[in-house]
């Protein structure tokens, strides 16, 4: 992995007047890496990933996107990333092509460049034939597939996906899988948070465990079985499970290699 993280943690914090979502967090993630963000509703994933996406001010702390900080160089660190949101905004009077065209001339993508890249990613996302109709006439998965079209098409080196397999049947769940897995062999860090413990288990590098807007613990899938599981079959929702039935004190974090 390389010296500079690509997405990185300082203390970051959110406060909503009295009440504190996000305790003070400190991890990285590194290019080529699928980091997965785990924890359940209101656990505080979706804030963080806000947070380190410049879309939602931090009360304290900062956040990094290869070393560009999130509060004093937003634009620089903004170009670098994609978030793409658990219920992401697409336009069903538009066909697919359009989506992409407009998603390209927000970024002054050049044409020759973006159009090829496009083509590549429709095709492995099996959009290509799709791509003419209008998005209305798409089902659920292929609304996912096609916004992670428009997230990756400006070659994105961080991207942020939040709760991406949710509404997924098994056959989208498991060509997204794939995709991520892909995107994240070409050079892309990848962060995405799920309560689905399963898919982290087997598709994660690292995962970050978060509990009442604490992190609890960072590590690999195995790592983390192997210290907190009881015996030998232990899924990472056993480890989950129990980490979160402890008492979580002020600040607890961790890290395995």
């Amino acid at each position: 992995m390389p010296d500079s993280p690509a997405v990185e943690a300082k203390q970051l914090t959110k406060r909503f007047k009295e009440a504190t979502a996000v305790h003070p967090l400190n991890f990285e993630v590194h290019a080529h890496e699928i980091f997965g963000f785990l924890g359940p509703n209101g656990a505080g994933k979706t804030t963080t990933m806000r947070m380190l996406a410049g879309l939602l001010e931090p009360s304290g702390g900062d956040g990094c996107i290869h070393g560009k900080s999130i509060k004093s160089q937003p634009l620089e660190a903004k170009q670098q990333l994609a978030y793409l949101p658990d219920k992401p905004d697409i336009y069903p009077k538009l066909t697919g092509w359009e989506f992409l065209q407009f998603i390209a001339s927000v970024f002054k993508l050049d044409k020759n460049v973006w159009i090829e890249h496009a083509r590549s990613l429709l095709q492995r996302f099996d959009l290509t034939e799709s791509a003419g109709r209008l998005m209305e006439t798409y089902s659920h998965g292929m609304k996912q597939k096609m916004a992670l079209t428009g997230a990756l098409i400006h070659q994105p080196s961080v991207i942020f996906l939040d709760e991406p397999t949710v509404g997924l049947d098994p056959k989208s769940s498991r060509d997204l899988r794939t995709i991520l897995r892909e995107t994240a062999a070409d050079g892309t860090a990848v962060f995405f948070s799920t309560h689905m413990l399963d898919v982290a288990d087997q598709l994660c590098d690292r995962v970050g465990i978060i509990h009442e807007g604490r992190l609890l613990q960072t590590g690999t899938p195995y790592a983390l079985k192997q210290e907190h599981a009881s015996y030998a079959e232990a899924t990472l929702e056993d480890v989950f499970l129990r980490m979160t039935a402890q008492k979580v004190s002020q600040g607890s974090e961790g890290e395995i290699p």
